[in-house]
């Protein structure tokens, strides 16, 4: 690994979270390819892509900084996973573990931005 990112546990996890994300929306009704299914996998790819440009060249309050877009990233995904069990694109399963590897990967990143010098 040449970058620092990639050495990191959180960018490690939501780049597994982006490929849960693509391999769950594939079930969506082909109607929904410009709306929802790609506005969750656009956030859920976002989350890690914060993460890398942040540890890129930039200073500590910046990396915060896009930490925070990756968090809020992350709420958007919680919200498509929402909407998308209310129009019974997911079963619970599928929901609840999704929505369980967002809530953990959250707890990372505020920890993870929190301990940033």
């Amino acid at each position: 690994m040449k970058f620092k990112f990639e050495k990191l546990n959180v960018w490690q996890r939501s780049m597994d979270l982006g490929e849960e994300i693509y391999t769950a929306i594939k079930v969506f009704p082909e109607y929904e390819k410009f709306n929802l299914s790609s506005q969750i996998l656009r956030a859920s790819d976002s989350v890690a892509l914060n993460i890398s440009e942040g540890t890129i060249g930039t200073t500590d309050p910046d990396f915060r900084r896009f930490i925070g877009y990756s968090i809020r990233s992350l709420a958007e995904v919680v919200t498509c996973l929402h909407k998308a069990r209310r129009r019974d694109y997911l079963n619970n399963d599928v929901f609840e573990k999704l929505y369980d590897d967002c809530f953990n990967l959250m707890n990372m990143l505020v920890a993870f931005q929190r301990n940033t010098n």
